[in-house]
């Protein structure tokens, strides 16, 4: 079985401080599609700093979050009736038949597919739903996008994980072999950045961490001073992530 990797320990604070959060959108389609079903139990996997699951509490009973890394969860929001697990995707302490809703948000790639699915199938409820999406390389204007297009594939390429390529693709490359719940596809993530906002983001990367732990530098310095020229430190820029996302019934 493939070991679901933690890549985001090391760098937890950033990633809970500059990692973009999801839209309403998300939410709202997530409320329309479990519309008419029971709302006691949710399953967020992945969690990562919680924002899924803190927004999940304010419509179900009881959320349940996981994710491997102890670092994550000890930074992740809170909520009374959240309940922080340190556990694989693919092998939980959960009983049979338990969760009306399980989200994976930017993390299905990680996972062992096939393992993750029978869990899916044994800790989901016949009917229940689950729903996984993630976002793309961020946009901002035709001269940054360039040198942001370079940076991701020539300076910083290689030290991707594999797994990357899933979001590149979009998540079409990931088995979802659940009956498709249609899903809006115009939904992103946008905000608005400092030059200094977007290097923490960058610094959140798990490419990063790889390069720094290779070269025992940061090759984000020396981008965002090509940058300079044509971002001031004090300019706001508009960003957009795009987001993909699939959902589908839990049939046993």
């Amino acid at each position: 079985m493939k070991a679901s990797q933690d890549n985001f320990s090391k760098q937890a604070l950033a990633y809970k401080k500059f990692r973009p959060t999801y839209p309403q959108g998300v939410y709202d389609e997530l409320l329309r599609i479990t519309g008419s079903l029971p709302r006691q139990r949710a399953w967020d996997c992945g969690t990562g700093n919680g924002q899924v699951a803190a927004e999940l509490a304010e419509h179900y009973k009881e959320v349940m979050a996981t994710d491997i890394s102890q670092n994550q969860i000890d930074h992740a929001a809170t909520a009374p009736n959240i309940s922080y697990l340190v556990e694989r995707a693919e092998q939980t302490s959960f009983p049979d038949n338990h969760f009306d809703l399980i989200t994976v948000g930017q993390a299905m790639h990680w996972f062992d597919f096939e393992a993750f699915e029978r869990e899916v199938r044994r800790v989901g409820r016949d009917g229940g739903v689950i729903s996984i999406w993630g976002y793309g390389l961020l946009r901002i204007n035709a001269e940054i996008n360039a040198h942001i297009d370079h940076f991701y594939t020539e300076i910083i390429g290689s030290y991707w994980n594999i797994e990357r390529r899933h979001i590149d693709k979009a998540y079409e490359s990931i088995p979802f072999p659940y009956p498709a719940i249609p899903m809006r596809e115009d939904l992103a993530i946008e905000v608005e950045w400092t030059r200094d906002q977007f290097e923490g983001y960058l610094n959140s990367w798990s490419s990063v961490q790889h390069y720094i732990r290779q070269h025992k530098e940061s090759p984000v310095p020396d981008f965002i001073e090509k940058l300079v020229p044509i971002w001031s430190a004090d300019q706001v820029q508009a960003i957009k992530f795009p987001i993909f996302i699939k959902s589908g019934k839990i049939q046993k």
